[in-house]
């Protein structure tokens, strides 16, 4: 169905739907892009310009021009955003929500694929089931250890999650599995050549089983949309208007299947180039920089007017925008509806700890002297590594905070696991901390760990033996379970070389010596992001190095969980929110403080070593732009051990591309102030 809109009409009626003022509810930007002629539109929303909003008008507009609401499909990211699109549409308009097709990709591609399934391209049976993520995994293993029954039992390979998530990866982005592991993860370079086989023989299981993961859902929607021309005249007729939320997220497979739905290229594409930061989980930032390519006449709205932040905040996320290399991003510039304020502020520190001290007096200084909500106040990172010393310090000092993007640094799994071999090594009487690593091993459970302990306790008195002497005997090797002989002779011999250490060497030395030893070998099959673990168990290291006695790290890692746990933040208790950049994206707070603003740190070393610094600017630009009323941007002087190599850091480059004139400069005093 072709319209022409009257353009002149500020407020056209559609049958049975009540009049909507769409001049008087939007600003110009979002005006022009609801009530633009159909046709593919690429929606350019700045943060904080009201793109919920713009999106939402749209499915009302397109109502009021008498467009059937069963031929508007809006795709999102999750139900969530769909729920809310769809309930303010409701609200405007009083269409019921379920006359639409509107959800996920993944959603609309079961729907898709519970019509169509049956497609002679596909030959689904009609009773399919749908795999969760763990069974997804039990299958991976199941299929893998038929293939290659000793594939597993290799410590360094990935586990069958970290696999899953590799070939993952592969379908959602449409690239090689060499090509994947190249890019995404380079501790499995060595395999790379099994992966393909492996994968094979998943599928072919899972098609003798009559069931799908996840990832299927994309790949057989696109499948039936490019070889099925029934279906795929279905979908072009049936929708006549498309409409995607996030844009710049979506990852190869899910700009094709957009595509192939349109043929008509009726597709409203909303998203922002500048918040492309998921590259690791398989967004393309090509999807939203080719899209006119692809959809030619593509007619460009930018929606640029910011209702969120300040004009000076605003000034330098322009000026973040301004330092992206020419020709490789939209143009724009954020425009403040709000009243001028301060600056954002760049704080140098000496190092980490007195990034910490610094956040705790100005935080207090807001919450007692300034009245503000300590819910309203935000401090993100980069890499979770960076703020150990904020939760030490806040801890230390009763701040209270919640970790919104994981767990506190200390509870982390691979954290408590490397605590665990240095409690154990220190005090082989700790039985909860030798089932904690026991229970590392293949086929070693609570029982199994429990055997070998007393066996090895046995053994050591009656011999008046060193206990992890005996752990090598064979008398406690009897009792270690099949499964995990061929690991066992690696593990003991970890042990005993942190035990050395221990006895001769600091604490961060042992700590380095677990790291490198067979826990280290356990982490790259055990998680697939591998690299960043090894970069938290590297600023436990760091911590160590404040101590010259082994009891003396281990008992302040003891208080310091006690106090956490003390302090545990209520459900409806006010605390400062601490988080990644990456999970703070969407949401805004009155003052945030970004720390560890130097090179290594922000942008990462591998980005910098991989001369790939795009996305890191990019998500900068995430980062400050969450804040509306005071923005902090921290960097210390020197390193901890956690930092790159070196002991000296130099401000992030996207510090230094700033005109000094976007900031006012703050340096710590050596007596504390400012």
């Amino acid at each position: 169905m072709d319209f022409i809109l009257d353009r002149d009409d500020d407020a056209p009626t559609g049958p049975g739907y009540p009049p909507i003022d769409f001049r008087a509810a939007l600003n110009d930007e979002q005006f022009n892009a609801v009530t633009a002629p159909p046709g593919p539109l690429l929606v350019l929303a700045g943060a904080g310009s009201g793109k919920t909003r713009t999106l939402t008008y749209r499915v009302a507009w397109l109502l009021h021009q008498g467009v059937p609401p069963g031929e508007i499909m809006l795709l999102t990211f999750t139900n969530k955003a769909s729920k809310e699109m769809l309930h303010r549409v409701h609200d405007l308009t009083g269409e019921d929500a379920r006359r639409f097709w509107g959800g996920t990709f993944h959603s609309l591609g079961n729907r898709a694929l519970r019509m169509f399934g049956e497609s002679e391209c596909l030959k689904l049976k009609p009773n399919f089931t749908i795999l969760d993520a763990g069974e997804s995994e039990s299958l991976m293993k199941r299929t893998v250890e038929a293939e290659d029954k000793l594939f597993f039992k290799d410590k360094t390979n990935p586990k069958p999650g970290p696999l899953f998530n590799v070939i993952s990866l592969s379908r959602n982005t449409q690239k090689s599995l060499a090509e994947t592991v190249s890019e995404h993860f380079p501790q499995y370079n060595d395999i790379a050549v099994a992966l393909p086989t492996f994968a094979k023989v998943y599928a072919e299981a899972k098609r003798e089983q009559n069931v799908l993961d996840y990832d299927d859902l994309l790949e057989l929607w696109l499948k039936l949309l490019t070889e099925d021309p029934k279906v795929a005249d279905y979908f072009g007729n049936r929708f006549r208007h498309l409409l995607v939320d996030e844009y710049q997220d979506t990852n190869t497979i899910q700009s094709q299947i957009i595509d192939a739905l349109a043929p008509h290229h009726r597709i409203m594409a909303v998203g922002d180039d500048a918040q492309c930061i998921y590259s690791w989980r398989g967004a393309d930032f090509a999807n939203i920089m080719t899209f006119p390519e692809r959809h030619p006449n593509t007619a460009l709205h930018r929606i640029e007017t910011n209702y969120r932040s300040t004009p000076q905040i605003l000034n330098l996320a322009n000026g973040v925008l301004e330092a992206q290399p020419a020709g490789r991003h939209f143009d724009k510039e954020l425009r403040a509806h709000r009243a001028n304020s301060m600056k954002p502020y760049v704080v140098q520190t000496m190092d980490d700890r007195e990034q910490a001290e610094f956040l705790v007096k100005r935080i207090r200084s807001l919450v007692e002297d300034d009245g503000v909500s300590p819910n309203e106040i935000a401090v993100l990172y980069r890499s979770h590594f960076v703020a150990l010393e904020t939760q030490l310090t806040f801890s230390r000092t009763g701040v209270p905070y919640q970790i919104t993007s994981g767990v506190k640094f200390f509870e982390r799994q691979h954290v408590r696991d490397l605590v665990g071999i240095l409690r154990f090594i220190y005090n082989p009487t700790d039985e909860s901390a030798w089932h904690r690593i026991a229970c590392l091993l293949p086929k070693v459970g609570e029982k199994s760990a429990h055997k070998i302990y007393h066996a090895a306790l046995d053994h050591a008195r009656l011999m008046q033996q060193d206990f992890i002497d005996a752990l090598t005997t064979d008398d406690v090797k009897s009792k270690v379970p099949k499964g995990a002989k061929d690991e066992w002779p690696s593990f003991c011999a970890s042990l005993r070389q942190t035990a050395d250490a221990m006895r001769e060497e600091p604490p961060q030395v042992t700590v380095e010596v677990a790291m490198d030893g067979w826990y280290g070998d356990y982490l790259k099959g055990a998680y697939a992001d591998y690299m960043d673990r090894i970069d938290e168990l590297t600023a436990l290291s760091g911590f160590a190095a404040r101590f010259d006695a082994m009891q003396d790290l281990l008992a302040q890692i003891v208080l310091l969980n006690g106090e956490t746990s003390d302090r545990a933040v209520e459900p409806n208790q006010e605390a400062i929110k601490l988080t990644t950049i990456h999970q703070a994206k969407g949401l805004e707070y009155d003052i945030v403080f970004v720390i560890g603003c130097a090179d290594g740190l922000f942008p990462g070393r591998r980005a910098i070593e991989a001369n790939d610094v795009e996305e890191e600017r990019r998500l900068f630009y995430v980062a400050v732009t969450r804040a509306k009323n005071e923005l902090y941007l921290c960097y210390p002087k020197i390193a901890t051990k956690a930092g790159p190599g070196g002991m000296l850091l130099t401000p992030s480059r996207f510090l230094q591309e700033l005109d000094p004139s976007l900031y006012d400069a703050l340096r710590i005093k050596r007596a504390h102030g400012w």
